[in-house]
């Protein structure tokens, strides 16, 4: 049977290059995105890359009756064995400093970047479990280096991250990997730069192999950056 992954915020960006990788190599494959603007168009095309199966389903990954909607299509699938916790939002663009930063925002983040991560892993365990998957938080430097006006994000990356680390510790018979795709020519880094040229950043295609070599070498548990994953050179 081919395996499972679910892949959040897959519409655009580095979740759909993750998505594109996967499809490619014959995976099974449920994405969602909060609009519907693209989500169909790229399960379409996800579909065509390989033999797997590809599900999109539109809904607000803050939504508990959406995460459960998630497993269940990958449960459907059967051999749900990668969760891919990529969907994001910025909060507030400009990015204000702490001292103005909007508390409504930074729960908004916190529920995007670490409650609703948790909610997906506690629902996907059980199935993770049986075959021994691997979930991949995806995170960012902002989390560990100290920027102006990135605290609101950073912190709630930083919690993601504290978060992955700690489960590592709990679930052994899992694999379990923050990894840092680096600044990307994407719509959400645009606007954390409103109108500063990105052109010189790179496509998020040329970060997301990195994903697959976790999955495939599966090194253990902990913190990776794409830089370092892809200049690996393979024996």
């Amino acid at each position: 049977m081919q395996p499972t992954a679910i892949v959040t915020g897959a519409s655009r960006g580095f979740g759909l290059a993750v998505a594109d990788e996967l499809a490619r190599r014959d995976w099974n494959l449920v994405i969602d995105s909060r609009t519907s603007s693209g989500l169909e168009e790229a399960a379409t095309v996800l579909s065509s890359l390989g033999e797997g199966e590809t599900r999109a389903l539109v809904g607000d990954i803050t939504d508990p009756v959406h995460s459960r909607e998630l497993v269940d299509a990958a449960q459907e699938l059967g051999s749900l064995s990668l969760l891919v916790n990529n969907a994001g939002i910025l909060g507030p663009s400009p990015l204000p400093r702490l001292a103005a930063y909007p508390l409504e925002s930074l729960d908004e983040v916190i529920q995007v970047y670490l409650i609703a991560p948790l909610r997906l892993i506690q629902l996907a365990l059980p199935d993770l479990r049986q075959h021994g998957g691997v979930v991949v938080n995806v995170t960012s430097d902002a989390a560990v280096e100290a920027y102006k006006t990135w605290g609101g994000y950073g912190a709630a990356k930083a919690a993601l991250e504290h978060l992955s680390h700690v489960l590592a510790v709990e679930e052994p018979g899992i694999s379990v990997y923050w990894l840092d795709p680096g600044d990307m020519r994407t719509r959400m880094h645009q606007e954390a730069f409103p109108g500063e040229d990105i052109a010189d950043r790179p496509l998020p295609e040329t970060r997301s192999p990195a994903v697959v070599r976790l999955i495939e070498e599966k090194p253990p548990s902990g913190r990776f950056t794409a830089e370092s994953l892809l200049a690996k050179v393979t024996p």
